[in-house]
């Protein structure tokens, strides 16, 4: 017989306190911690306990009885929802103010490092529109909202089914269709809205895409923009259906002119990744074009680029400046990705050599170089581990300055390993993950070689609790 669940108390007169990890508010019970979204602090709240642990809670706001002096109203109407925004109801002054304590905690209270200097966080200009890149599914069972529940009872036309939007959190084949979006450029909502409004004019015709059961054509829709006002639109098939493939892009040319370049895939695999899939060109470039400080980078479909452009030359200059580049500097730069810092710092080194694990990104890279008339870089594929031994850096010179910008995993430890082995003057770590690099930095700092001498934060995401910070460390 199985054991009854035990039931989770509904709680009345809950305060929040604080911000929390993972974009939660924070509230305590009786000396517990409870972890809250979509809270603010100062909220009085009644709270429904939605898991319990032996040191920790979560809980799910029921109501709001006595809103926080702070709390603004959210400007999109997917708030809670969708998930992408999970602090848009804070206003964005608090917003920095939590991200520098999550850098700080992470480095110094979490982590144990001893950081000289806590420089200010860097802020967004921009809080809407920011984003450069939105990648959007097609779905056939799109998420209802709970009154659509009652209200579609039972119907599973395409007109109330389809949806073209952002997959719900923890959910990998449940999509909210979005009307409104304020992370990218107004243009980006436009051409959504239009390739959504083509294929249910004729569904039958442009089946969306059943994840479940691997049947339908539309599969997903990626739209990226630049700074300087160029737009790529990439429509992703199912199956090569050539009629209603040239009849949607044929529209889409015609009624946004300003596409500078229009792409598709035929996507025949299980899963939406396009890295291993070809990329067609249907009118127009096979890539678009970003500037920053005068130089030109090409971006094409399943380039890396950093997803808020005016922010990334801000966090570029910081990395530049801690740098402390004089001309005369061998730069290594680690996960250089499509080579845009190394391309970035050349200018004020003797030679900036580049190492990327995904070999198309090191091609990006070389290009890169090339357009800007840049001589002095070098770049090698392949694994970090692999690529970054003793023999490589006998064999092109130990480096003055390395410059790391590793995913959220952080560094392996053989690179740490090869970074101690290099013995740089300085090291500069851009990193998207405190936690991760605050044990790197242990790592770095273990044995007395480096200290660490400035951290800095910069926001990329308002409204979101993601952060990037850069820090700074000298050999001692």
């Amino acid at each position: 017989m199985a054991r009854k669940k035990k039931e989770l108390p509904l709680l009345s007169g809950v305060e929040i306190t604080d911000l929390a990890a993972e974009g939660n508010a924070l509230c305590r019970i009786d000396d517990m911690v409870m972890f809250v979204p979509f809270g603010a602090p100062g909220d009085c709240c009644t709270v429904q306990v939605v898991k319990k642990k032996r040191n920790f809670m979560q809980g799910r706001i029921v109501s709001i009885d006595r809103p926080s002096p702070m709390r603004r109203e959210p400007f999109c109407p997917h708030f809670t929802v969708c998930g992408g925004c999970k602090w848009q109801h804070i206003p964005y002054e608090v917003q920095l103010e939590a991200k520098e304590r999550q850098v700080t905690d992470a480095l110094v209270r979490l982590g144990k490092v001893e950081v000289e200097e806590m420089l200010p966080i860097v802020g967004s200009e921009r809080t809407e529109n920011y984003r450069n890149k939105l990648e959007f599914t097609f779905s056939n069972k799109r998420w209802l909202l709970p009154e659509e529940v009652q209200a579609v009872d039972g119907d599973f036309s395409p007109e109330v089914r389809y949806g073209l939007g952002f997959h719900i959190p923890g959910m990998f084949d449940k999509v909210l269709d979005i009307r409104e979006c304020h992370l990218g450029d107004p243009l980006t909502d436009e051409i959504r809205l239009f390739v959504r409004e083509h294929c249910m004019r004729d569904p039958e015709r442009y089946p969306f895409f059943d994840l479940r059961n691997q049947e339908g054509l539309m599969r997903t829709l990626m739209i990226r923009t630049t700074s300087t006002g160029e737009v790529m639109v990439v429509v992703v098939f199912f199956r090569d259906d050539v009629e209603a493939r040239e009849s949607l892009l044929s529209a889409l040319r015609e009624r946004f002119p300003a596409i500078t370049s229009l792409l598709y895939v035929i996507n025949t695999k299980c899963n939406d990744t396009i890295g291993d899939q070809e990329v067609l060109c249907y009118h127009g470039r096979d890539y678009i074009e970003e500037e920053m400080e005068g130089l030109g980078f090409k971006i094409g479909a399943k380039s890396f680029y950093q997803t808020n452009s005016l922010q990334a030359y801000r966090l570029y200059q910081v990395a530049r400046d801690f740098a402390g580049l004089t001309g005369n500097e061998l730069v290594y730069d680690l996960y250089t990705g499509t080579g845009t810092i190394a391309n970035f710092v050349a200018r004020r080194a003797r030679r900036v050599i580049g190492i990327e694990y995904v070999p198309e990104a090191i091609e990006d890279a070389r290009e890169n170089s090339r357009l800007n008339a840049i001589e002095n870089t070098l770049f090698y594929a392949g694994d970090m581990k692999d690529i970054l031994t003793h023999d490589f850096i006998e064999s092109h010179g130990r480096p003055d300055v390395i410059i790391t910008d590793p995913p959220r995993a952080g560094m392996h430890e053989s690179v740490v390993e090869a970074i101690l082995f290099a013995a740089p003057e300085r090291i500069v770590y851009v990193s998207c993950n405190p936690a991760t690099q605050a044990r790197d930095l242990s790592l770095l700092t273990a044995e007395g070689a480096y200290r660490v001498v400035k951290s800095r934060p910069v926001d990329m995401f308002p409204h979101t609790h993601h952060i990037e910070n850069v820090v700074l460390l000298c050999r001692c």
